[in-house]
């Protein structure tokens, strides 16, 4: 898993095999440690809800999907764009962007250039 942040984007993009993973019903998790006492993990899962929801705490960022939408962005990979959510519309707090994404290029050597539109 990778993490991109951008200002007020965050791009998470998986590989094939993690996005298996996390159409299996299990989670993604990657973890970056700063020193021996001090770490951040980041955790992507699949979920019955309607819209995404973000969890960024100390020591976990969380990401929780809907699995519906990412079962039907998996059926049409390989594919450039991502499956994008927006956090904070309607709300004083600031618009966050969340992009969703499985490497284009690993999809193509797994599954095969993408056939019709």
């Amino acid at each position: 898993m990778k993490l991109q942040i951008d200002s007020q984007r965050l791009r998470f993009r998986v590989d094939e095999a993690e996005l298996a993973r996390l159409l299996a019903g299990e989670s993604v998790v990657d973890q970056t440690r700063i020193a021996a006492s001090q770490s951040v993990g980041r955790r992507i899962a699949l979920g019955p809800f309607a819209e995404v929801q973000l969890t960024w705490g100390e020591e976990e960022i969380r990401l929780d999907l809907p699995q519906d939408a990412v079962r039907s962005y998996a059926d049409s990979l390989p594919r450039r764009d991502a499956l994008s959510f927006t956090l904070g519309v309607g709300t004083d707090a600031p618009v966050l962007s969340i992009d969703f994404e499985v490497d284009v290029r690993d999809s193509v050597r797994q599954r095969g250039p993408r056939k019709g539109p």
